[in-house]
């Protein structure tokens, strides 16, 4: 029986951080060479992180990039080591190291790349032009990169046309809500079509907006999988890959053969790796390998998917950029309550600092709801009220403001005050400030400029506020108890800025606002399109206006982590002075 034995090593680099991505991956190195693999794998760029941006236009961070490859390849046995990195061959280039014996044996150039979405490959790389096909010992297989597989005729099927019986596929795949069932499907149809097992490896880890998933896949020639790597953590996922089956598979199909002569392509190139017969022999021996199964690694719904990685995000964003403890605005709401819920699962209770703001507004529930939810969660609370610091700069702005009835003007300071205070905690204490706002808000601009706007990151900044009330309960759920109170999931939302001010005194129902939300910015469909899923024109005309006038706000946004397929910022990207209409 011919097998192969491959370890996928799901790891979270950090983007720029060389030294501790050479340190990590030369870890996982060691702890994977203790089951005699054929194969270790790691993702793409995994020495640079990815998305590494303009420190690409940083000639020094290119040939830092290039040493640190060589270290990593000092500690190359006798198995072959597939690692992400940036190559420098008159361009720049997203590539793979094939490494064997402490040698560079070949090097695979992205050929596909991504120029949509939050993706902006084309803007640094160069496309690669080559198929490489290797052989070790008597089996062959192909090196491809992220977004090549997802191409029906792209590089795998070539490599697999050219004898290839398993393709290796290392991505930074961001994560959204629904990518890793749609991924899964397309992998499964890659390799039923291929007639070839993918060996599909995914960082883990958060990198500003971005946060990557894992859920590494290991498929047999039927599309059925074989090993899931873990969701939002990281893994080393070791299996040996039968591929007699492989070849069984293909003697029944005989379109391949057709194929085969049909496959005219100068590019493709075939490589040998030479290994030594008693590391084979070695490797045998060792039988006893941990190998996790489908059933181990379970899917996840689609509350805790999202809530896993809102919960890495946060802790990646917090621990990489140097922080260790943070502070948030409690007011009694949902949207505060589950920051604070996030950020105690993220970084630990005792990390997390909550501040209760009062004003002449604040009602009596919003302390009680406010209280519980600390205890619940186990977190300190500063009470710093603003009544007095609201006074006063009433006071001050009266001559100016002579003759002129109260506004929004007044509510929107209250909300400025609060974020001084924050921002004052932030400075004194070194605590990072998580902003609170939820995507339905920040859509129609239902936010203050410097206000609950003012902070480091904005951690539901992409969830909409249904899917807020989901996550809460989700969170409940799963807890078995009430760690967000029941009254903060029943009460009607409030800023609570004036009396008796409800949400919907400026916006509609969220359960009526988030779908046409999702239709006009997620699924950018016209003014007539989503009048004619059902609403009212002029309510289409005002909720379109809104997102649109409030892209300047946006823009002066923290970074917050994105979930959906279209977020603010680095996925949707619209001019701040726009007078087109769809009417």
């Amino acid at each position: 029986m011919r097998t192969v034995r491959i370890a996928l090593c799901q790891i979270n680099p950090t983007v720029g951080d060389l030294k501790g991505n050479v340190k990590k991956i030369t870890g996982y190195i060691e702890a994977a060479a203790q089951h005699g693999p054929d194969i270790i794998v790691f993702p793409e760029l995994a020495v640079t992180g990815y998305p590494p941006e303009d420190l690409l236009l940083k000639t020094q961070f290119i040939e830092d990039n290039i040493s640190a490859l060589h270290e990593i390849r000092e500690k190359v046995e006798d198995f072959v080591v597939i690692a992400g990195f940036v190559d420098k061959k008159g361009d720049i280039y997203n590539a793979a190291a094939i490494m064997h014996r402490k040698e560079i044996v070949d090097v695979y150039h992205k050929i596909h790349l991504p120029n949509y979405g939050v993706f902006d490959e084309f803007r640094y790389f160069q496309a690669g032009m080559r198929y490489p096909v290797y052989r070790m010992g008597d089996f062959l297989f192909g090196v491809n990169i992220c977004e090549d597989i997802w191409y029906p005729e792209g590089p795998g099927t070539i490599q697999a046309l050219a004898g290839a019986e398993f393709i290796i596929n290392i991505n930074a795949s961001p994560y959204n809500i629904g990518k890793s069932g749609f991924r899964e499907r397309m992998l499964a149809t890659r390799a039923s079509d291929n007639s070839a097992v993918i060996a599909y490896l995914n960082t883990v880890g958060g990198q500003d907006e971005l946060v990557f998933d894992g859920q590494s896949l290991l498929m047999d020639q039927n599309g059925e999988i074989l090993a899931r790597g873990k969701a939002f953590e990281e893994d080393l996922v070791v299996l040996d890959l039968d591929l007699d089956a492989v070849f069984m598979k293909r003697l029944h199909d005989p379109r391949r053969r057709q194929q085969v002569i049909e496959l005219q392509t100068e590019r493709l190139e075939r490589v040998t790796i030479n290994r030594k017969q008693d590391g084979a022999a070695a490797r045998k021996k060792l039988l006893n390998v941990s190998v996790p199964s489908p059933a181990g690694c379970p899917v996840f719904s689609m509350e805790e998917e999202a809530y896993s990685a809102l919960v890495l995000g946060t802790r990646d964003y917090i621990g990489k950029n140097g922080f260790k403890k943070v502070c948030i605005g409690l007011s009694g709401g949902i949207d505060s309550a589950l920051v604070a819920a996030i950020a105690v699962d993220a970084i630990g209770k005792d990390n997390v600092t909550g501040v209760f703001m009062p004003s002449p507004y604040t009602s009596q529930e919003s302390r009680e709801d406010v209280e519980a939810l600390s205890l619940n969660l186990g977190i300190k609370v500063v009470e710093v009220p603003i009544h007095t610091v609201f006074e006063s700069y009433l006071g001050t702005l009266k001559p100016a403001f002579s003759g002129m009835p109260a506004d929004i003007t007044e509510e929107n300071l209250q909300a400025r005050i609060r974020g001084n205070v924050l921002m004052a905690l932030s400075n004194k204490f070194g605590w990072l400030v998580l902003t609170t706002g939820n995507k339905s808000e920040m859509s129609v601009g239902y936010a203050t400029l410097y206000g609950d706007m003012a902070g480091g990151f904005a951690v539901i900044k992409d969830v909409p506020k249904t899917l807020v009330y989901m996550l809460c309960r989700w969170k409940n759920r799963v807890d078995g108890r009430a760690v967000i109170p029941e009254r903060i999931l029943t009460k009607e939302p409030t800023a609570e800025l004036k009396p008796d001010q409800k949400d919907t005194d400026s916006l509609p129902p969220y359960d009526e606002l988030d779908p046409i939300l999702r239709a006009y910015i997620e699924e950018d469909r016209s003014f007539d399109e989503i009048v004619n899923q059902g609403c009212d024109e002029e309510r289409a005309k005002r909720i379109i206006k809104m997102v649109d006038y409030s892209e300047y706000k946006r823009r002066q946004s923290p970074p917050g982590i994105k979930i959906t397929p279209r977020a603010f910022g680095r996925d949707r990207r619209f001019p701040i002075t726009n007078r087109y209409r769809s009417w």
